[in-house]
Parts: structure tokens; C-alpha cells; sequence
């Protein structure tokens, strides 16, 4: 098993091609005007293109929007974008107002049928049960359909694989383009993205979406317009709908947001049994879909459910309402909790988390007090960009609201280095595991995983790639270096549950792919791709 941290052979490893290219050092004038024009014309595919129309949320009617050309003028340089978030499926950014597309009764019913309930089984889905065990022949048997029928997509892909690429190696000709661009050797660099080009597709197997994706980040840094191109990515809005039925058609294909979300939830409830209030402060709750589960046990709970207090804590968006979007989770949390009559109170916070004050939280004495973050640390800067690491005040916080249990998932990466190639090698053999996942359990012109590939991963990438200094917000740390961070800040770390890591690894193994990775190491679950950690769980109380 591998810690997520080197980069064995199941992890991406690239075996040295250099010396089958020949690349001409020289080129004509005409041919690298042709390359800049080719650059200019992926960029633009990347910006966001302009609805006329937006609704008026508080009377219903149409009407006429404007362009805010200032946010997205090709003119700008790298103007900054400070409203940033996590990497994840759950995750939309925008500097614009959303649309509601489903009135929030619908949206309600569609929180029961998609993150509580799977279809005709009325038990939550985000929640295990103590009281009702797996059964492990049945596990079994589940296990060897599952593995045997997406074991045929699986060769299906590795073939087409090997056919589309026997003449080049992607991998290695967008390092030695990553090594050209780092030393400056443009023309160069830029005969190497021509060779990218002629080999990689957005709609080809898992490898060419790769190499298309890096390849439009590698042009992005070359022309100096990754923060631009970022900042557009990230100023697209979608709906909580649209966001929630995206979010189901990732963990229908794939594991790590759903068994995270399951292992929270069920820590806390499994600690909250006989609490009367429970107060959850959720750094980065975004669309709070990850509460929908709970609050459907809660209400189940014998003798009545306890009060729910939920901080939700987000960044601001930009414009007049900056706290309009955690509001709105609010709103649709404060309806679901009435459905299921659950007392409920919620507060909203829109700030940088760094700043945030204690005596803003708002915690009650004799309250259960739990914190949770789920993959949202990896967008705080660190000590190599400002002297006071804004990781670090994060976590003093945390240690300062003295909570009962604090629930902590990390995205596993070491894409977070200050050195370019090195950065570059680093995060290409984390998305090789992240895109080979799609292409084995999603099809290729599935419209889903298009986007994901496109505005989830390809957005990462082009922060990861394209943007430095502080504009650089994808910055993940491997679960070791969180241990030792939350460690230095006063947590201790509470011990796997076994039952708790046996339900989880027979789900995965019954309803996944074989090549998912449900592990454990020092009190961390792992999650990962093919012997690749991705993701990590963790809970912690103060010391």
C-alpha cells in the first residue's frame, strides 16, 4: 500500500521517452504565430459565455442582465479573485447572483431522494447503522458482480488506451514540456504543445483528456493569462439543483465524497446519542449537502431529536451580497429541518476563515460543540506565501472553540511545492489516478464527466499549473503533514472506528470498482485509485 506520498508504479510513473523526439529548435516566423493564435483560441474556450437573462428572485419575473465587463475583460491582468473553494464535486464559485431553478419544496424532496434515501430503500445513505450489520456473504456476493461487470470497462479502457497512444508518451512529452517553459525555452515548449495537441482529445480516453487538460494550463502559463482564465472558470455559477444532481452522478460512479461524508456523519451521531443540542460549525458547508442524512437520523432518534445549531462558514462572494449564497444553504437547511421537525438554528458567516473571531461562532455553554471541514484546507495559504500561515490560524480556532470532536477530510496531494517541474510532476500523477477513475467508471461521452473534466479538474489545473503567489489557491498537504499541523495545534487524534472501517470497506467493495482504495494508517481512512491516495478522514478532539 501506498502513503499517497511517492509515486510508485501504480501511481502514474512515466518511463523516460526523451530520446524518441527529435525537436527542431528553430521555427519560422508564420509557425509561431500560428502556435500564439492556437493558445489564444483554447483560452477563450475557457470563458464563461453570457446568459442575457438572469430572474429576479424576489418577484419571478425576467429580466435584462448586463455584461460585467470589469470581472472579465480580456484586458485585465490577473485580477484577483478572492472568492475561492474547494476542489470538490461539491464545489461552484461565482461573482454573479444564481438563478433558482426548482422552488425550494422540490429541492427538499430531491434532498430525500438523493443524499438521504437510494430510490425504493428508505434507510439513509449517508448514514450507517450499528444496530442492523452487513452480511458478509451478501457482501461477497455484490462484491464479485460489481467487480466483475466493471472489470469489462476497466480492459475495455486500457485497450483503446494502448492503441491511441503507441507512438507517443503524453505523460512525458508534457514534462519535458513543463521542463521547457520552466527554463524558458519557448520555442521549444511550444513545439512540444504542438505534439500535445496532434495526440490529446476532451472527448478521447483517459490519458488525451489529461494531456488536453494539462496542455491548456501549460499555454496558460506560457501566455501569462492562467490568472485571467482561472478567474473566469471560477466565476461560473451553477444552481443548488443543478449542483446536487451533479453531485450524484459523481458519487454514483465514484466513492470518496460519499464515504468521507459517511464517516463524519457517523462519528457524530455515534458521539451525540444522549446530547440535547448539537452545534456543528462547518468551515466551507458550500451547499450543505453533506447534513440532509444527519438531520433525517436526528429525527428519527427515540425520544424526540435534539436542536441542530449549524455555523455555516463560507468566503464572500463578490458584489453587494457577499454572505447571499451560505444564506440561501441556510434557508434550504432551516426547510428540511421543519419537514422532518427538527429544531434548527442557523448562522451564517461570509469572511475569510483566517479572520474570524471566536465570539463569532456563537457557541452556547452545555452544548455538543463538533467542527467539520471536509477538503476545504487545501485552498488556505501557508507559511511559504504569508509569514502568518493562515492554515495554522484556522486550526487555532478550532482548538480555541474547544470542540467535543472536530471532523477533518484532506485532499492526499503533494502538488504544493514551490518549484515548478517539481509541482508540476507531482500534481500530473495525481489527476493520471483522478481521470483514469473517470474513464473506467464513467463513458466517454457521458456529459457529466465532461464537465467535471472540464470545470471541476480543469479548473484545479489551470490554479495548480498556470498561477503563483498567492493567486496559486490549490495548495493540498499530504495527510501526514495535516497530522502533525493539527498536532502542533492541540488536537489529538481519536482511534478508527473497526465496525465503522469494515461497513465502509464491504460498501465500496459491493457497490465500486475493484480499484478503490478504502485503507487505514495512523488513525487516518484512506481513500485512493489503483494503490494512489486521493483522499483522507480523520477525527480529533483537544488535547
Amino acid at each position: 500500500m501506498s502513503n499517497g506520498n511517492g509515486s510508485g508504479d501504480g501511481n502514474g510513473v512515466v518511463s523516460s521517452y526523451a530520446g524518441n523526439f527529435v525537436v527542431p529548435n528553430f521555427f519560422s516566423g508564420s509557425d509561431l504565430e500560428l502556435q500564439f493564435k492556437r493558445g489564444v483560441e483554447e483560452a477563450n474556450k475557457f470563458l464563461p459565455k453570457f446568459s442575457p437573462l438572469v430572474i429576479d428572485l424576489e418577484s419571478n419575473v425576467v429580466v435584462k442582465a448586463e455584461k460585467e465587463e470589469r470581472d472579465y475583460s480580456p484586458n485585465l491582468k490577473g485580477k484577483k479573485n478572492h472568492d475561492r473553494e474547494d476542489d470538490g464535486f461539491e464545489d461552484e464559485r461565482s461573482n454573479k447572483q444564481s438563478a433558482v431553478s426548482v422552488d425550494e419544496t422540490e429541492l427538499s424532496e430531491m434532498f430525500d431522494k438523493l443524499l438521504v434515501c437510494n430510490g425504493r430503500d428508505e434507510k439513509p445513505s449517508c448514514i450507517l447503522h450499528y444496530e442492523a450489520p452487513e452480511n458478509e456473504v451478501k457482501c461477497s456476493k455484490q462484491n464479485g458482480l460489481a467487480n466483475g461487470s466493471n472489470g469489462k470497462k476497466k480492459s475495455r479502457a486500457k485497450k483503446s488506451q494502448g492503441n491511441n497512444n503507441e507512438a507517443v508518451d503524453l505523460r512525458t512529452l508534457l514534462i519535458l514540456c513543463a521542463q521547457s517553459i520552466s527554463s524558458d525555452d519557448r520555442r521549444t515548449a511550444n513545439e512540444l504543445l504542438k505534439q500535445i495537441r496532434q495526440h490529446s482529445s476532451p472527448f478521447g480516453d483517459g490519458s488525451q483528456r489529461l494531456a488536453h487538460c494539462f496542455a491548456n494550463a501549460l499555454e496558460a502559463r506560457l501566455a501569462g493569462t492562467g490568472t485571467q482564465i482561472y478567474t473566469a472558470l471560477s466565476a461560473e455559477k451553477t444552481s443548488a439543483a443543478d449542483m446536487l444532481k451533479a453531485y450524484q452522478a459523481y458519487i454514483s460512479a465514484c466513492p470518496f465524497k460519499k464515504v468521507a461524508i459517511i464517516f463524519a456523519n457517523h462519528s457524530l451521531m455515534h458521539a451525540t446519542s444522549s446530547a440535547d443540542v448539537i452545534h456543528i460549525v462547518d468551515l466551507g458547508i458550500l451547499y450543505g449537502f453533506q447534513w440532509p442524512a444527519l438531520i433525517y437520523r436526528l429525527s428519527k432518534r427515540p425520544g424526540g431529536p435534539p436542536k441542530l445549531r449549524i455555523t455555516g462558514i463560507e468566503l464572500p462572494q463578490g458584489g453587494f451580497r457577499p454572505a447571499e449564497r451560505v444564506q440561501e444553504t441556510g434557508r434550504r437547511l432551516a426547510k428540511y429541518c421543519e419537514r422532518h421537525n427538527v429544531p434548527f438554528e442557523y448562522i451564517a458567516i461570509a469572511k475569510k476563515w483566517e479572520n474570524i473571531r471566536i465570539d463569532e461562532l456563537k457557541i452556547n455553554k452545555g452544548e455538543f460543540v463538533a467542527v467539520n471541514c471536509l477538503f476545504r484546507c487545501k485552498n488556505l495559504l501557508d507559511e511559504t506565501v504569508v509569514v502568518s500561515s493562515p492554515r495554522d490560524a484556522v486550526l487555532r480556532l478550532v482548538r480555541q472553540a474547544n470542540p467535543n470532536m472536530f471532523m477533518h477530510a484532506i485532499v492526499n496531494g503533494s502538488y504544493n511545492a514551490p518549484f515548478f517541474v517539481t509541482r508540476f510532476r507531482e500534481a500530473l500523477f495525481h489527476f493520471t489516478a483522478l481521470f483514469d477513475m473517470l474513464d473506467a467508471n464513467m463513458g466517454r461521452e457521458d456529459q457529466m464527466r465532461m464537465k467535471f473534466e472540464k470545470e471541476f479538474y480543469g479548473r484545479e489545473v489551470m490554479n495548480v499549473i498556470a498561477c503563483e503567489g498567492s493567486e496559486r489557491v490549490e495548495r493540498p498537504e499530504t495527510y501526514k503533514q495535516w497530522q502533525v499541523r493539527n498536532r502542533k495545534a492541540g488536537m489529538k487524534q481519536l482511534p478508527l472506528d473497526p465496525l465503522l472501517m469494515k461497513k465502509l470497506k464491504c460498501k465500496v467493495r459491493g457497490k465500486y470498482h475493484e480499484d478503490f482504495v478504502v485503507d487505514e494508517d495512523g488513525e487516518w481512512l484512506l481513500q485512493g485509485w489503483k494503490g494512489r491516495i486521493v483522499y483522507a478522514s480523520s477525527a480529533w478532539v483537544p488535547a
